[in-house]
């Protein structure tokens, strides 16, 4: 996994660090063998959604899908959509490979890269018809809100990969920095708030999902969930 660089070349802050966690034998075997059946290699060039999937559908990104799992059950739920997620742990991507070759889905792919360099030279403008960021790393120290994925320039470029009228989805717990995403997506010209009043929305109204990992550790430490939901102008 390389660190990504801007526009001007300079090696650009990352907003993960790979961990060096324990990968299972299944984990590992997953990876090996299904792979080439659900897994997307990163080029520097825009992908054919179409070839890609072999038929022309509305297509979700989740960006950081952890273990998977809400990214299979959307993909499960809808068959007559797509779906792609990018990760970079290999742990997730194992476990989500073996429950998707169990499901056995064919609407969902896996791109195993820096989200960054994947929207940037992956997916052309108005590729997209949603893209959804759950409950990202929220960076808490001062000194590395830096690192935060969520910043205006990110912004500017997941709005553009939108197609007209597609939603941006994005969830936190951390409240300081649900503050920080609300007003910054406020500030792309791009996007329209899809909530009543201009703020969060109410869960329910994003759409009806089981709680994530990180979700549901957060309830646990009695975190408040606050969504939002965008839309391409």
């Amino acid at each position: 996994m390389q660190q990504s660089a801007d526009k001007s070349g300079h090696r650009a802050i990352r907003s993960y660090v790979l961990r060096t966690g324990r990968i299972t034998s299944a984990q590992q075997r997953a990876l090996e063998q299904h792979w080439p059946q659900f897994g997307v290699e990163f080029e520097a060039r825009p992908l054919d959604l179409a070839r890609v999937f072999g038929r022309v559908a509305p297509c979700t990104l989740e960006i950081g899908f952890g273990n998977g799992e809400h990214l299979l059950e959307r993909a499960c739920a809808a068959p007559t959509q797509d779906f792609l997620g990018v990760e970079v742990h290999r742990p997730g991507i194992g476990h989500l490979l073996l429950a998707a070759s169990a499901a056995g889905v064919t609407n969902l792919r896996v791109i195993a890269h820096d989200a960054v360099d994947v929207l940037r030279h992956q997916f052309a403008p108005g590729s997209l018809s949603e893209v959804q960021l759950l409950f990202p790393d929220p960076w808490p120290k001062k000194r590395h809100h830096k690192r935060r994925l969520v910043q205006p320039d990110f912004i500017a470029l997941l709005a553009s990969r939108l197609s007209a009228g597609g939603r941006l989805h994005l969830a936190t717990d951390w409240e300081p920095y649900a503050g920080q995403m609300l007003e910054m997506l406020s500030g792309c010209e791009l996007l329209v708030n899809g909530a009543v009043g201009g703020g969060f929305i109410d869960a329910d109204a994003a759409e009806t999902r089981r709680a994530t990992r990180f979700e549901r550790r957060g309830e646990r430490l009695g975190h408040r969930v606050r969504e939002l939901l965008f839309r391409r102008r």
